[in-house]
C-alpha cells in the first residue's frame, strides 16, 4: 500500500533511502536545510575551482555498482570513474615519503622496500583482510541492526576472535616498520576510532584500500550526489531545499509529519537522515530514547578543521590524495580520543583534485584541501584556524620542498562550529558515531524508533556506520526495514 514518506535531511543515507522507497510507489518528499542538497556531501565553488566541502574519498566501488544495480542502472550512467595510481603517498619526514601504488603487485614491492620481507606478511594480511570484507560487505552489513542474533552466522562463528583483538596488535604482531604500520592502520581511521579501539573483523578496510583501490569520479564526488538525486528525481521523488526542519509532528505515540517554516507536512511516515541527536531534539522530550547521558558517553569520530585553498600555480612533490605523518600518531589519537583538546602537532592530510581532474581548477592552478583530525567539541575561532593553517602550511612547504604561501589566491575553511551549524552535528563531529565493539551493528542506536511509531533513522549514528558506502547501505536498511514494519 502506498504511503506518504516525509524524508528529512538529503545526504547519502536518505538520497539511498529515496530512492528505494519511492520504488516501491511510495510518495517520498525530501527537506533539506540547506540550498544544495548533499548533506555533508556538499561542493564549494570559487573563482574557477571546484572542492568537495565533505568526503573527498570514493572507496569500495562494489558497493555503488550494487545500489545503482537495484535500480537497474551503473554508476557509469550518472558519472564517469578514474583509478588513482598511486592511490596517494604519505609523508613521514623529508625525503621520507612511501607511495601506495594502484594494485596490489605495486603495493607489495613497495612494502618490501621498506621491510624486507614484509610482501609475504602483506599478502597473508590481505588474504584475511578480503574474507572478512567478502563477509561483512556481501552479509553482514546489510543486516538492520534489530537483533544480536544478525551477527551470528556459521562464517562469523569460526571468526569470533577477530571480533575480541584489535587492529593494531594484529598490524604490529607482522610488521616492524612504524612506517608500515601506520600505512595499514590508516584506513580504520574511517572507521572513526583508534585502531587499538577498533576490532580486527575491521581489517576489511585494507582490502577496501589495497585490493578495491582508490577512485576519483571527474568532477569531484559531488557528481555522485548529483546521480543520485537524478535516479530519485526519475522515480518520483520531490526535493525541498532551504527548508530547516523545526519540528516532528508526533499525535498519540505516532509520528504523523513535519513541521517546516511554520508549515505543516503530514504523511504517514518520518525518516530522518540528518544528525541523529539532533533529530531527537525534533521531538518532546517524552518521546526520545536516548538521554544526554547516553549520547555523551559514546565514542564519536573526530571533527575536522578544513580548508579550500585555491593555488596560482600547480604543485609538486604530491599526489591527488597525500597524508603528512611525519609527527606522531599516538600523541594526535590521545588528543582526539583520550583528553581532547587542540593537537599541539596534529597530522593532516591533504587532497589535490586538479593533479587528476582538470575540472577542479583553471589551468596552470591547483585546488587543494587541507584536513586536520580533531576531537569533537573544541573551542573553535578564526584565530585558532589561522594559527593552525600557518602550522600545516609550514610543515608542507619544508617536506614537498616548495614555497606556495605567496601563490594563495584564497581559502575558506570549515571547523565544529559549522559542523554544527550547518549540518547540526552532535558536538560538531564530522563523521559520526565511532565502530567499536560495544557500538557495531545491533549496538547501535535504532533505526526504528522505539517510542514513536512510523519514525525512523538512517545515517552515519545508526547502522551500519561512517563513511559514505555505510551510508548508502544506512539508506536501503532503512526503507527495508520500512517496507516491512509499515505494509498496512
Amino acid at each position: 500500500m502506498s504511503k506518504t514518506i516525509n524524508i528529512i535531511g538529503s545526504g547519502f543515507s536518505s538520497l539511498a533511502a529515496s530512492c528505494y522507497l519511492a520504488k516501491s510507489g511510495h510518495h517520498v518528499e525530501v527537506f533539506e536545510k540547506n540550498g544544495s542538497v548533499g548533506g555533508r556531501a556538499r561542493q564549494l565553488k570559487k573563482d574557477g575551482f571546484t572542492f568537495d566541502i565533505g568526503p573527498t574519498w570514493y572507496w569500495m566501488p562494489d558497493v555503488f555498482e550494487r545500489f545503482f544495480a537495484d535500480f537497474g542502472k551503473k554508476p557509469s550512467d550518472y558519472y564517469s570513474l578514474e583509478k588513482l595510481d598511486p592511490a596517494y603517498e604519505v609523508y613521514f619526514g623529508k625525503d621520507q615519503r612511501v607511495s601506495i601504488p594502484g594494485n596490489l603487485e605495486g603495493i607489495y614491492r613497495n612494502f618490501d622496500k621498506e621491510e624486507p620481507g614484509s610482501a609475504k606478511k602483506l599478502e597473508v594480511f590481505i588474504s584475511k583482510a578480503q574474507d572478512s570484507y567478502e563477509i561483512a560487505i556481501k552479509d553482514l552489513v546489510y543486516r538492520p541492526g534489530v537483533s544480536p542474533l544478525e551477527l551470528v552466522t556459521p562464517a562469523t562463528t569460526k571468526r569470533l576472535g577477530r571480533f575480541f583483538t584489535d587492529i593494531s596488535s594484529e598490524v604490529r604482531k607482522e610488521f616492524t616498520s612504524n612506517k608500515l604500520r601506520q600505512i595499514l592502520e590508516f584506513p580504520v581511521l574511517f572507521l572513526g576510532a583508534k585502531p587499538s579501539d577498533t576490532p580486527a573483523f575491521y581489517s576489511f578496510m585494507n582490502y577496501a584500500d589495497f585490493g578495491l583501490g582508490t577512485w576519483h569520479p571527474k568532477g569531484g564526488m559531488y557528481k555522485v550526489i548529483e546521480g543520485i538525486k537524478d535516479l530519485a528525481e526519475s522515480l518520483g521523488v520531490i526535493f525541498h531545499t532551504d527548508s530547516p526542519v523545526q519540528k516532528i509532528l508526533a499525535v498519540k505515540g505516532k509520528a504523523k509529519g513535519i513541521l517546516v517554516d511554520g508549515k505543516e507536512y503530514y504523511s504517514d511516515i518520518v525518516l530522518s537522515g540528518a544528525d541523529y541527536h539532533h533529530s531527537e531534539q525534533l521531538l518532546p522530550q517524552e518521546l526520545r530514547q536516548y538521554s544526554e547521558n547516553y549520547w555523551s558517553s559514546k565514542t564519536f569520530a573526530p571533527s575536522s578543521l578544513l580548508f579550500y585553498v585555491g593555488f596560482d600555480k600547480k604543485l609538486k612533490n604530491v599526489s591527488h590524495h597525500t597524508l603528512f605523518f611525519d609527527s606522531s600518531f599516538e600523541k594526535h589519537a590521545k588528543n582526539i580520543y583520550d583528553s581532547p583538546e587542540w593537537p599541539e602537532d596534529p597530522l593532516f592530510y591533504a587532497s589535490f583534485p586538479s593533479k587528476t581532474d582538470s575540472t577542479c581548477a583553471p589551468e596552470g592552478k591547483e585546488a587543494g584541501i587541507f584536513l586536520i583530525p580533531l576531537a569533537p567539541d573544541l573551542e573553535d575561532t578564526p584565530e585558532i584556524r589561522e594559527r593552525y593553517f600557518e602550522l600545516i602550511l609550514d610543515r608542507f612547504e619544508r617536506l614537498t620542498d616548495q614555497k606556495v604561501s605567496e601563490n594563495i589566491i584564497f581559502k575558506e575553511s570549515f571547523c565544529v562550529n559549522d559542523f554544527k551549524e550547518a549540518y547540526n552535528s552532535y558536538k560538531g563531529n564530522a563523521y559520526g558515531m565511532a565502530n567499536t565493539l560495544f557500538q557495531t551493528a545491533f549496538l547501535r542506536p535504532k533505526i526504528k524508533s522505539k517510542k514513536v511509531d512510523q519514525l525512523y533513522f538512517t545515517g552515519q549514528l545508526t547502522v551500519p556506520g561512517p563513511g559514505v558506502p555505510p551510508s548508502l547501505i544506512s539508506g536501503k536498511l532503512a526503507a527495508g526495514l520500512i517496507e516491512k514494519n509499515e505494509k498496512n
